[in-house]
């Protein structure tokens, strides 16, 4: 998810769609475990844009 598509979203968006972000990471962490991903980059790729998310809420939350 590219940084202008997250900062178009509404707050109560944004932190829904983290939740589920953060789910699908761990749950990808536990089935790269059991068996390896074909494409292990997804984690790194899930991991970054959580960070991205994060900010902009961190960011939201200082301008208030």
């Amino acid at each position: 998810m590219k940084i202008n598509e997250i900062t178009k979203l509404e707050t109560t968006e944004l932190v829904e769609k983290l939740e589920n972000a953060e789910a699908a990471l761990q749950q990808m962490k536990l089935n790269h475990a059991i068996t390896p991903l074909e494409n292990p980059s997804q984690i790194k790729g899930a991991r970054r844009d959580i960070a991205r998310m994060k900010t902009v809420l961190r960011q939201r939350e200082l301008n208030k």
